[in-house]
């Protein structure tokens, strides 16, 4: 496995509609952290996903474009058909499928053993859920200790869980937007990395609303990723 630096310097973003964490050695021991940072070269990513992969597509398009320093090394889902791994097929990144037919919603047991063979297999730097559909468990943690990010369809600590855009129109905010974070043992409650905002419409619909928090999730993924790339 390539080393890594446990202490880097991370810089805060000035621009307006998106924030970046520069201080994640916070007084609360659950959020306490140090970003393992790879001494050199392009970050390696697996990405892993349940669903058609739009995240993902920003992430390859981002490093297309030459705007994110990273290589994904592979993307892995838990469904077959999975729109994710075609996505990577088109870029020629190894694309697998690891079932896990112990849960519904957990990734656990023997096949949790499975993902995290691959991933050291790979010499993964971060893992990032794009639409990972199970919960993570201590053992993948342990894996790659904070190296695991999500990304989260809310203003966190606002709206954790399912349908967070659903939770905001209901509340009636008049701010919404999403959050990159690092997977910890709660639910969307590991430090805050970088997040984006957008506003509420008094015509909104949950649909409408989602749409352009995703339209913001495409940036900000790519922008988390980036800033973690940059620190020294």
């Amino acid at each position: 496995m390539r080393k890594t630096n446990p202490e880097p310097k991370i810089v805060p973003t000035t621009e307006p509609t998106s924030s970046f964490c520069h201080n994640l050695s916070v007084e609360n021991p659950t959020h306490a952290c140090r970003i393992p940072h790879p001494e050199s070269g392009p970050l390696r990513i697996a990405v892993l996903g349940s669903g058609s992969g739009t995240n993902c597509q920003s992430i390859l398009d981002a490093i297309a474009s030459g705007t994110l320093s990273a290589t994904v090394v592979g993307v892995i889902s838990d469904v077959p058909d999975a729109g994710i791994l075609a996505r990577a097929a088109k870029y020629h990144v190894p694309a697998l499928h690891i079932p896990v037919p112990n849960s519904k919603t957990r990734l656990d047991g023997d096949p949790e053993q499975d993902y995290i063979r691959q991933l050291q297999e790979w010499e993964t730097d971060y893992v990032v859920l794009a639409g990972f559909m199970r919960i993570i468990k201590p053992a993948m943690l342990a894996a790659f200790p904070n190296r695991i990010l999500n990304i989260h369809p809310s203003l966190l600590p606002a709206f954790p869980g399912i349908a967070a855009w659903k939770q905001a129109l209901e509340y009636g905010v008049k701010v919404a937007g999403c959050t990159v974070h690092l997977v910890d043992e709660g639910t969307d409650t590991g430090p805050i990395l970088v997040q984006r905002t957008v506003p509420v419409l008094d015509t909104d619909t949950p649909e409408t609303l989602h749409a352009r928090i995703q339209e913001q999730e495409h940036i900000a993924y790519p922008e988390a990723l980036q800033r973690l790339s940059s620190t020294q």
